[in-house]
């Protein structure tokens, strides 16, 4: 077989052929040569350059060999270039420049603080021109890039400082984003026919691989991290107790209650996550307590089996141990407040914090706002305290005896329901809950979970929610009681809270396949989850015209 030579690059500054110079000295120099000329001259391979330093930023950024060399300096004069000279920017394939500048600013500012400090110290800081990417001067597509940047760089201390500097302006485009951005990126990508959308941003969602449902996965993807990324920039402010009341603005909260990552960015705490860092300061816990939907929001996902229902149930306990707010909150929780009592993690802490002040609530004439969580602090009472004296102080004939009634109980409720007669099965149920000694876990398991399915027939969402949470509760989180999963699912379902609903449903299946021998998902399940799929889609509803969610109008409209 003939061997023919490689054509000789006769460039003497080809960054690629710089990387293969053996001496590290020469090559350190050709580097630091080529990152300065790059803005200042015109060539089509730029963009190969810059794709291939992406690559190798988003692989390996913690080493500090091209920031050291002036990459930083280079990236930051390519944007302020694209921003500053049209003609320019829409040249060859130079449109894809500021996304991939953007892009190997965040990824080296990532994980190591000195060079995120160094990123911000260089002769042209590049803070500047990342915040005009997040205004939007180019396309969404840029904006995420930037968002993602600036987060690394004031998740640093060293480096928050030059952030700060434009914190007024960051924060109001970062609300504003986490705002509109599913909107906008409907709007100008996904609601749009694959003819007539950019092909440059159809290029960076694919990068060649895959048609149009791939590329469709990606923009869906790519909106929901644009809006992660914008409420991470928001969290390193009010991390340090900076802008909180920018951020606590009543309106933007209830929004930022129901912004999550979806099912395609689960790692993302979403809207929750900035919550609980508000409610770690006193004028953050003061503004959300204020908020009932943000409560409301938080105790769904309490009770549920989201993957973040941990730091929902830890942010509630944080406003609950401020004396300042606690009653506030109460008042919004009323009979949830003893469904989290019975969690395994943290029903003792939710009890203890709840309960600290019963003494005024049963001596002094202390009143709650409202009768529901003057109820609920009593029946919390009732089962964390004096229930527990009460069994105590019981002969082993007497529990024995309350053991065979709860049995009994159990089937009269069973054989009721079979016949039709769903309230008195709801009774003779609540007797045996009432009854049952708080060490016979399974049956008070089972009796909560039979009385959520009547209180479904009977179509109580708010009862059926409650009881099946108190049955998975006492059932454990290792091993989840299938039937009460399945049955909260269908409560959300009739409460109208999709995103609970499909976890939940989630939760249904995985428990169901790990203990059957077969890996086939239910019908039933599958038509939830595809229902629930569908409402809790982040575009659901967008008119591609005017980028308004026809859910989000009816809701208002009500």
């Amino acid at each position: 077989m003939l061997k023919f030579d490689e054509p000789q690059c006769t460039n003497p500054s080809c960054f690629f052929c710089s990387m293969k110079e053996p001496n590290p000295f020469r090559r350190r120099s050709k580097l630091a040569a080529i990152f300065k000329e790059i803005p200042r001259t015109e060539s089509k391979d730029h963009v190969l350059v810059l794709s291939g330093l992406w690559n190798i930023a988003m692989s390996e950024p913690d080493d500090p060999e091209f920031p050291s060399l002036g990459l930083f300096e280079c990236m930051s004069e390519l944007i302020q270039k694209a921003i500053k000279n049209t003609a320019w920017l829409l040249k060859d394939q130079n449109i894809f420049i500021p996304y991939y500048a953007a892009h190997i600013i965040g990824s080296y500012a990532m994980n190591k603080e000195d060079l995120a400090s160094l990123a911000v110290e260089s002769k042209v800081s590049v803070v500047p021109a990342l915040l005009e990417l997040l205004r939007g001067r180019i396309s969404w597509v840029e904006q995420r890039a930037a968002a993602r940047a600036l987060g690394h760089l004031a998740s640093h201390e060293k480096s928050f400082g030059a952030v700060s500097v434009f914190e007024e302006e960051i924060v109001k485009l970062s609300k504003e984003i986490a705002r509109t951005c599913l909107k906008n990126v409907y709007k100008s990508f996904l609601g749009v026919e694959d003819s007539l959308r950019l092909k440059y941003q159809s290029d960076l969602l694919t990068r060649g691989l895959g048609g149009l449902e791939t590329e469709n996965q990606k923009a869906e993807e790519w909106g929901i991290q644009l809006q992660c990324w914008s409420l991470d920039l928001l969290n390193c402010f009010a991390s340090r107790g900076r802008s909180l009341d920018r951020i606590c603005e009543v309106g933007f909260l209830k929004k930022v209650s129901v912004m999550w990552g979806g099912l395609v960015n689960r790692k993302s705490p979403g809207g929750i996550g900035l919550i609980k860092t508000l409610c770690k300061t006193e004028f953050g816990r003061s503004r959300v307590s204020e908020v009932r939907e943000v409560i409301e929001r938080l105790c769904d996902l309490s009770r549920s089996s989201d993957d973040w229902k941990e730091m929902a149930l830890d942010t509630l306990l944080l406003l609950l141990k401020d004396s300042n707010v606690r009653y506030r909150v109460i008042d919004v929780l009323g009979h949830c407040l003893v469904d989290l009592a019975e969690d395994v993690v943290a029903g003792d802490r939710v009890a203890q914090v709840v309960l600290q002040d019963y003494h005024k609530i049963k001596y002094s004439g202390l009143k709650m706002s409202s009768e529901e969580a003057q109820r609920s602090i009593e029946s919390l009472w009732e089962v964390k305290v004096e229930r527990k004296k009460k069994e105590k102080l019981m002969s082993e004939a007497e529990l024995e005896e309350r053991r065979k009634m709860v049995k009994s109980l159990k089937k009269q409720g069973k054989k009721k329901f079979l016949m039709g007669f769903v309230e008195e099965a709801m009774e003779i149920y609540t007797v045996g809950i009432d009854l049952c000694p708080l060490d016979m876990i399974r049956d008070r398991v089972v009796l909560y979970s039979n009385r959520a399915q009547c209180c479904l027939l009977l179509k109580k969402a708010e009862s059926a929610i409650s009881d099946a949470t108190r049955a998975l509760c006492l059932s454990g989180v290792d091993d989840p009681h299938g039937k009460s999963l399945w049955r909260r699912s269908q409560a959300y379902d009739l409460k109208g809270s999709a995103r609970e609903s499909l976890m939940d449903c989630l939760a249904f299946v995985d428990q169901r396949i790990q203990h059957s021998s077969t890996e086939r998902v239910p019908y039933y399940a599958a038509q939830m989850i595809r229902k629930q799929m569908k409402d809790t889609w982040a575009f659901s509803g967008f008119d591609s015209k005017t980028g308004e969610s026809d859910g989000w109008k009816r809701k208002e409209g009500k």
